[in-house]
């Protein structure tokens, strides 16, 4: 089981049709998002009250409603996105096996279990560096490394497809 949930990748991708990194508005509705990446609606409906409790996005009602960012995509981080839709969870949950030692017949010396465990002390290490590399990666700069595969056209297929669907919304 990963560590980081599926849901932080639809997420993500959901959040970077809509990251315009020159700062336009984009609104797109939460179905719009769902069918044009395939992923079930409720789903990503879940994903995005969690966004909007957490303030990354802002959800406008009605007919041409939609979603949008809260901040510029240069200000919303990828720890605050995985953060939002995971919690903030640990990487390892130590156990503290070293007191468990047959040999201690159920004493462990507190040689054996003082200080911080050197595993445990490791996970904390990674999980800060984690913490870290997901932190400095922020939506406009994700945006950039997503669309480099991509044809030039690409993106303007994607805004197209996404107006398209917006002006056939019933008011």
């Amino acid at each position: 089981m990963s560590h980081i949930s599926a849901g932080v990748e639809y997420a993500l991708h959901c959040l970077l049709f809509i990251a315009d990194p020159q700062g336009k508005v984009t609104d797109a509705s939460v179905r719009d998002l769902s069918e044009l990446q395939g992923v079930p609606f409720d789903y990503v409906a879940k994903l995005f009250t969690k966004l909007h409790k957490a303030k990354l996005i802002i959800a406008t009602e009605g007919a041409k409603g939609g979603i949008r960012l809260a901040r510029p995509p240069q200000e919303i981080s990828v720890l605050e996105v995985v953060d939002a839709i995971d919690g903030r969870k640990k990487l390892f949950d130590c156990k503290e096996i070293r007191n468990r030692c047959a040999v201690f017949e159920e004493n462990p010396p507190s040689w054996a279990s003082s200080g911080l465990c050197a595993i445990h002390a490791l996970m904390i290490e990674a999980d800060d560096k984690m913490r870290e590399v997901l932190a400095a990666q922020t939506l406009a700069g994700l945006a950039s490394q997503f669309g480099r595969k991509a044809p030039s056209e690409f993106g303007q297929q994607v805004i197209r497809w996404l107006g398209d669907k917006g002006s056939r919304r019933i008011l």
